[in-house]
């Protein structure tokens, strides 16, 4: 586990490179701050200043090389590397509210943005005219869209929102890509076509993610449960809520093990049974270090009665590498079907690269499916 402060205001949304050795990162404002990693040192490389609102999503094509961020401004730029320069393209949205979720397709020849203005822009370059250009999805999504994510097919799109349900739509733009061939989660794939959709949770979806082979779909609502729709199982949906804060973000590691985060600070893992169409509770995968413990002096005693109202200072530490809410976690190594390394950044301005076999070998009981 390797952990690096970034700032004190908190990290919004990152994002990483191909070769992961810079990191795009938002500090709670209408910036982007790309950092390279030179030795066990970050430095400070570009600073990306063309939204007017703040920045709510980034993302990195690895491919190409393209960034593509978004903001409350209603705006997307399409971020070009020429020379040592980043150079911003508007993309014209045409939503009335803040866009807040921005995510390239695994082909990069197109990106989706969820808004407030309750709907999906999936946007695409138009040769002919030099420019991007966008269609929208708008029924049946009530609320704003918290998160995106794409289906390994380039074609199907999950989303989370806040009218509490997860949906997979279909994203085919004909324009830029052949027909699609016929998945698990159905075969006719008009654009906006929905393909699932859950049923009513009684929380926010703030994060959704597709398995690698795609025949998954994973959320966390605000009411602390995860859920996991399995597409080879008619859609069937496992649900398990659990006893601690809720969860803002997940990520799968495995095809049926997932990391999540969020109010408690710390990665929890979770395991997906198929035979049995089940989730469980795999543990938490932050290892506390062992403090030393010692004797209040009556003066401190009398400071935390004054201060806190209270004579215990346990309380007011957390014993996690995080000391805020996680707010996104990205795969780093290995791919979503056999993760070696993950990355979570939070509210403490901190940044946290968590290797996977090292937590195995740490804790005793944790296997990773």
């Amino acid at each position: 586990m390797a952990y690096h402060s970034f700032l004190l205001e908190p990290i919004s949304c990152h994002a990483w490179n191909k070769d992961r050795t810079q990191l795009a990162i938002c500090p709670n404002n209408h910036e982007v701050h790309i950092y390279r990693k030179d030795g066990a040192k970050w430095t400070k490389a570009h600073e990306l200043k063309e939204h007017n609102g703040q920045v709510t999503g980034i993302d990195w094509a690895p491919e190409s090389n393209r960034l593509v961020t978004c903001g409350t401004d209603r705006n997307a730029y399409v971020w070009t590397l020429k020379g040592n320069v980043w150079k911003p393209t508007l993309v014209i949205l045409r939503i009335n509210r803040a866009a807040r979720c921005v995510k390239w397709s695994p082909m990069e020849n197109k990106f989706a943005v969820g808004s407030g203005s309750r709907l999906i822009s999936i946007c695409y370059f138009e040769q002919e005219n030099d420019w991007w250009v966008c269609k929208h999805i708008k029924k049946p999504i009530r609320s704003t869209i918290l998160s995106l994510d794409w289906h390994p097919n380039n074609v199907l799109l999950a989303a989370g929102s806040c009218d509490f349900k997860c949906r997979i739509f279909s994203a085919y733009i004909k324009e830029v890509e052949e027909r699609p061939s016929p998945t698990a989660w159905g075969s006719k794939m008009p654009f906006g076509e929905l393909m699932f959709e859950s049923s009513s949770s009684c929380g926010w979806v703030h994060s959704v993610c597709f398995s690698e082979s795609g025949n998954h779909v994973a959320w966390v609502s605000h009411d602390s449960s995860i859920c996991l729709a399995d597409a080879n199982k008619k859609t069937a949906v496992a649900s398990l809520s659990v006893e601690m804060l809720p969860l803002l973000a997940v990520t799968f590691i495995t095809e049926n093990s997932l990391v999540a985060a969020g109010h408690d600070c710390c990665p929890l893992l979770f395991t997906y049974d198929g035979q049995q169409g089940s989730l469980s509770f795999g543990g938490k995968l932050d290892i506390p270090k062992q403090s030393s413990q010692r004797g209040l002096t009556a003066r401190e005693r009398f400071q935390n009665l004054d201060k806190k109202a209270s004579s215990d200072t346990n309380g007011s530490n957390l014993d996690t590498l995080h000391k805020n809410s996680i707010s996104q976690i990205s795969v780093i190594a290995g791919g979503k079907g056999s993760c070696s390394k993950f990355c979570t950044t939070g509210m403490d301005g901190g940044m946290s690269i968590w290797d996977v076999k090292g937590l195995e070998s740490a804790m005793k009981g944790l296997r990773i499916k």
